[in-house]
Parts: structure tokens; sequence; C-alpha cells
């Protein structure tokens, strides 16, 4: 449970409803971002363009990287 009117010495919580936009966010714009680039660098790879490659193979990285500079920005809300 969140304790946002909490004692002097206690920091707030997170909500659930944070966390879960969090997630929400995450896997839309992660599986966005990876699945485009993945479908693009395949169907270059395919064709022959070895160019290709160089968007399949950091596809599921920076996929992630969306993740985690999403959850770094939910961590700075909260005072410290």
């Amino acid at each position: 449970m969140p304790n946002r009117g909490c004692g002097p010495y206690s920091t707030p919580m997170v909500t659930r409803a944070e966390i879960l936009v969090l997630g929400l966010t995450a896997g839309v714009l992660g599986s966005l971002l990876g699945g485009l680039m993945l479908g693009v660098g395949l169907g270059l790879a395919v064709n022959g363009a070895h160019i290709g490659w160089l968007l399949m193979l950091p596809a599921a990285p920076l996929s992630g990287l969306l993740g985690y500079l999403l959850a770094r920005r939910l961590a700075k809300q909260l005072p410290q």
C-alpha cells in the first residue's frame, strides 16, 4: 500500500498504478521499436542487403533499454 501520508522519516512508495503504467508503456513501446527494427532488418537481410543485420542485431537490447529509461524516469519522480 502506498504511504503518501507517512511520517517524516519514511519516503513515499510508488503506487500500483504507476507500476502498471510503467509496465504497459515499456512493453508496448519496446515491442514496437524492437519489432520494427527486426522486421525492417530481416526484410533487408533476406533481400541480400547486409545493412539489415545492423538493424536486426541491436533490436532486442534497444527495446530493453527503452524500458530501463522509463523506469529511471519514474524513479526520479520520487522525493529523495
